[in-house]
C-alpha cells in the first residue's frame, strides 16, 4: 500500500466523520482478504473511487479515463494513487493487460461496469469487467453507493455532506469454461453482475435494471 493511497483513505475517513450527515459502511465483512478480486460499483459521482476506497478493508487500485491524467500533478496523483488511465470508447489493450497482471499477482482491482457514470440510476453493463473475469478466474465483489450524486463538483469529495451509504455485496466466480466465452454467454455473465449490484441498492438507483428477469414457462 503506497503512501499517497495510505494518506488519501486515512483522510477521506476524516472528512467523512467530520462533514457528513450520515456514513455508513455495510458488509465489510464479505471482502476476501486476499486473492483476484473485481470490485463492481455502481456509478453515480466523481467521488464514488474515494467512497470505495474508504470504506474497503483493503488496498484498491483502478483503471480511470485518461482525461483525469492530462495535467502534470492530477496524473502524479493518480498514478501515486494506484490509477491507470483508460482510453473510453474504443479497446485500450494497455490498461487491458495492466489490469489482468494486476489479478494474476492476486490483487484488487475497482471496475465501474457501466463505464461512465449513471445520472438516471444502473446503466448497461459493459462486457469488458465480464470477459476480464472469465480470463483471470478472479472475484467479483458488487458494490453498492448512494447519496455521493448529491456532492456535486469534483472538489467535494474534500467536503462530503449529506446521507453516504457503501454497501458491499458477498463475492462471486463467474463458472469456468474450457475455451472463449460466447457473446451470449457474456451478454448472460454481464446480466448476472449488474443484478449483484442492483440488489444492493435501492429502487431509485437501479435504473434499467428495477424489474426483475422475467421467467420463461
Amino acid at each position: 500500500m503506497g503512501i499517497v493511497y495510505s494518506a488519501s483513505v486515512g483522510l477521506e475517513k476524516l472528512l467523512l466523520r467530520a462533514f457528513a450527515e450520515e456514513w455508513t459502511v455495510v458488509g465489510k465483512e464479505n471482502v476476501p482478504p486476499e486473492g483476484r478480486l473485481i470490485v463492481v460499483p455502481n456509478h453515480v459521482s466523481n467521488a464514488d473511487p474515494s467512497m470505495v476506497a474508504t470504506a474497503l478493508p483493503r488496498p484498491i487500485k483502478f483503471l480511470a479515463k485518461d482525461s483525469l491524467f492530462a495535467h502534470p500533478i492530477s496524473r502524479w496523483f493518480f498514478n501515486a494513487y494506484g490509477a491507470y488511465p483508460v482510453k473510453r470508447g474504443s479497446i485500450d489493450v494497455g490498461a487491458y493487460r495492466w489490469a489482468r497482471k494486476l489479478l494474476e499477482a492476486d490483487k484488487a482491482l475497482v471496475l465501474f461496469p457501466e463505464g461512465k457514470r449513471g445520472v438516471n440510476g444502473l446503466g448497461p453493463g459493459l462486457p469488458g469487467v465480464t470477459r476480464l473475469a472469465l480470463a483471470t478466474g478472479a472475484s467479483l465483489l458488487p458494490v453498492g453507493v448512494t447519496g455521493t450524486e448529491k456532492l456535486g463538483p469534483t472538489y467535494r469529495v474534500f467536503y462530503p455532506t449529506g446521507r453516504i451509504t457503501v454497501t458491499i455485496g458477498k463475492p462471486f466466480k463467474l463458472p469456468a469454461s474450457d475455451g472463449p466465452p460466447g457473446k451470449e454467454s457474456v451478454a448472460q455473465f454481464t446480466e448476472q453482475i449488474m443484478r449483484s449490484i442492483a440488489e444492493l441498492l435501492p429502487p431509485s438507483y437501479r435504473g434499467i435494471y428495477a424489474d426483475p428477469i422475467a421467467e420463461v414457462d
